[in-house]
């Protein structure tokens, strides 16, 4: 296994760009295969969760070409419907393949997808969509077959999930007939998808929480660009604000932080939002503001790791309160061996004490995550500290330790 040695103790400067959104990417691609010719994604981040869904539908028969940070999918040649078990039990948004199949053929065999030991991720909430849309579902142990074309319908997720919106999404576009969706999430990577499906012929109002689609027979290739990936920039943010650096953030949108902005204002946090970019400045000390995540517009619970290692900096005590996951606090036994400050209440609450000390030692990430709050803590921490299964942390970050390094950090990458 690789792992990061990172000298703890320096400051951030300069600039960093963020990528392309990996929550978006994973599910553009996913939808380029409903298309009857090739589809062009860009600002498509190069990691490990991207590739892996390429090489599933590779593997299906589709040919994948990437360029760069483009990647383009035609899905013309596809000649199987069986999802490579192997590549799907390593990610979970193998899941969002299972729509954009039964849309385009009528079938498909997928796996219990894999991914993040943070809670239990079943796909009881999609199989039931399936089915809403007269979807018949046989089940052998972790073996779904999947058959039947949908037919458009009052479709009611059972809570707000975003895989399970996406998955939705994708049946109704190709469905007989018209569906809504009611109680639908309304992540800004969701808006990125009905965007890029409209642009190749879906006909989707997209109403936040209700969504309506027009079913319609066929769609065509077409060339979209992915927009930049909200929890990338808001890790950037925090780690330059706990470390109490100046840099500039490039390439985020504002919008789709606001709350999390507000929280850090609120906190004494001192930055500047421009169109596009956000620079932090030197601040006097950081104040405690409790947290619980939501769906968006909520906090998100991508960030609650790296808010936690952040609330080590601040003045009092911060209640996170982990609404989503039950066990998206794994990472926190890797930050007491640091000597951080913080006592688990339960499953999904926890209190963190501030301003803290933390010492560099070795410790292993267990999830994408929790695996960039380890990175702040060792930014934090005196001395060096060595971060093990960093290829959890690669799923979803393109290049960090050459973006870290280019903004003054030691970081070096072993194995």
């Amino acid at each position: 296994m690789s792992k990061f040695i990172i000298q703890g103790g320096a400051k951030l400067s300069g600039k960093v760009k963020v990528s392309g959104a990996k929550n978006s990417a994973l599910k553009l691609i996913a939808a380029s295969i409903m298309a009857g010719s090739a589809s062009t994604i860009h600002n498509v981040p190069r990691i490990k969760d991207i590739e892996k869904i390429e090489q599933i539908i590779e593997k299906s028969g589709a040919n994948v070409t990437v360029e760069g940070n483009s990647v383009t999918v035609d899905p013309t040649s596809i000649n199987s419907h069986v999802l490579d078990k192997d590549l799907s039990e390593k990610i979970r948004a193998s899941i969002v393949l299972a729509g954009p199949m039964l849309a385009r053929f009528g079938e498909v065999t997928i796996y219990q997808p894999g991914g993040d030991l943070i809670g239990a991720r079943k796909i009881d909430d999609h199989l039931d969509i399936f089915r809403q849309f007269g979807i018949k579902t046989e089940i052998d142990g972790e073996k779904y077959t999947l058959t039947g074309k949908p037919k458009g319908s009052e479709i009611i997720l059972p809570k707000i999930s975003v895989t399970a919106t996406e998955n939705a999404i994708m049946l109704a576009t190709l469905a007989k007939g018209t569906s809504n969706i009611h109680a639908a999430a309304a992540e800004p990577e969701i808006k990125d998808l009905t965007d890029y499906l409209n642009s190749m012929g879906a006909k989707i109002t997209n109403n936040g929480h209700d969504i309506e689609i027009e079913g319609v027979k066929t769609l065509s290739g077409a060339e979209h660009t992915t927009i930049s990936d909200r929890i990338e920039a808001g890790t950037y943010l925090i780690m330059a604000l706990a470390t109490n650096s100046e840099i500039e953030i490039e390439n985020v949108n504002k919008n789709h932080l606001s709350l999390v902005l507000k929280i850090l204002k609120d906190a004494g946090a001192n930055f500047e939002i421009n169109e596009d970019s956000i620079k932090t400045k030197k601040h006097t000390g950081l104040g405690s503001m409790d947290i619980d995540t939501r769906t968006y517009p909520g906090f998100p619970t991508d960030l609650q790791s790296v808010y936690a290692v952040y609330s080590t900096q601040t003045d009092g005590s911060t209640r996170i309160f982990e609404t989503l996951f039950e066990s998206r606090f794994g990472y926190i036994k890797e930050l007491k061996k640091m000597n951080a400050n913080i006592n688990i209440e339960s499953p999904h609450i926890v209190y963190v004490f501030g301003p803290d000390k933390l010492t560099g030692t070795s410790i292993s990430s267990s999830d994408i995550r929790g695996g960039a709050a380890l990175i702040l803590a060792a930014l934090l921490a005196e001395g060096t500290t060595k971060i093990d299964n960093i290829e959890q942390i690669e799923r979803g970050y393109e290049k960090i330790d050459q973006k870290l390094r280019d903004l003054g950090v030691s970081i070096e990458k072993e194995g």
